[in-house]
């Protein structure tokens, strides 16, 4: 199956990550990590804005009343709907720095963190809830990344990066994960898992890192669909647009000696399939 992609903000982003869509302003919400900038895109009037947050910023996500969720690098911050910025949860660590970040279908938020260098075990994955109560799920993940839910919430996936795998757990309705098994595994050569989304079908979107590509693997974990892109350092994807059929994909320009002319831009697939409706943050 063939899908071809379209440029819908051409940027250098040095590392552009976590595309997600906002259904209360019709908006694609999306992070330069390194540069610590907020970016929206409105796909209905092309319009535009980037906002600068006063540290790196590993994602951000709705809120149910209203603003933003921020995954940053001391902790947890909310955006307020008149733009002013408090802490939610703040916990620095020394050389570490949020990362990716997902809405569990009860509302809670699970942050994912990083060591800057990438060491092993350094990183963690954890449950936020509205008040800002945080459990650790996983205290021993290294680059934590992509996580998501089936469509009826039985089944969270989870990637951390240099596993090389797409992990599956069993969500539990109370917040708690268990049971994790791999879903799939990115041969070598073919890059590392980075961000992920689950459509309609249950099928898991993946963005691969120095791997040119999204592929789409079944719930059974077989590989099913491939999206090649010119760009090496492809790091996530999410469904947006009123209909929820275009995947947006976010790209990296960070590392590469030579980049393409679109690296570090926002992509989309239009068409791409059916995504699902995501629960804004309870906070």
């Amino acid at each position: 199956m063939t899908l071809a992609f379209d440029v819908a903000v051409r940027a250098e982003a040095e590392l552009g990550e976590g595309p997600t869509w906002d259904p209360a302003t019709g908006r694609l919400l999306w992070i330069d990590i390194l540069s610590s900038r907020l970016h929206t895109y409105d796909p209905a009037t092309g319009r535009r804005t980037v906002r600068r947050t006063e540290q790196h910023v590993g994602a951000v996500k709705p809120r149910a009343g209203g603003g933003l969720v921020l995954n940053l690098r001391d902790g947890i911050g909310l955006l307020d709907p008149d733009g002013s910025f408090r802490w939610l949860h703040r916990e620095p660590v020394p050389g570490r720095r949020g990362n990716d970040a997902a809405v569990a279908p009860d509302g809670s938020l699970f942050a994912g963190t990083m060591r800057y260098d990438e060491a092993t075990g350094g990183g963690t994955l954890s449950r936020v809830t509205g008040d800002g109560t945080v459990t650790v799920l996983l205290d021993d993940a290294t680059v934590s990344n992509g996580t998501g839910w089936s469509p009826d919430g039985r089944l969270m996936y989870y990637i951390d990066t240099p596993t090389r795998r797409v992990d599956v757990f069993d969500a539990g309705e109370d917040g708690t994960v268990s049971g994790r098994r791999p879903l799939a595994v990115i041969e070598e050569g073919a890059g590392f898992p980075d961000g992920l989304t689950v459509d309609a079908d249950g099928c898991v979107w993946v963005a691969l890192w120095d791997g040119a590509a999204v592929r789409r693997y079944t719930p059974s974990g077989e590989l099913d669909r491939v999206i090649e892109l010119p760009v090496p350092r492809v790091t996530a994807c999410a469904f947006g647009g009123t209909a929820l059929t275009d995947l947006y994909i976010t790209t990296a320009r960070v590392g590469l000696t030579a980049p393409h002319p679109l690296a570090g831009s926002l992509l989309v697939v239009p068409g791409a399939g059916k995504g699902v409706a995501q629960p804004a943050f309870a906070g």
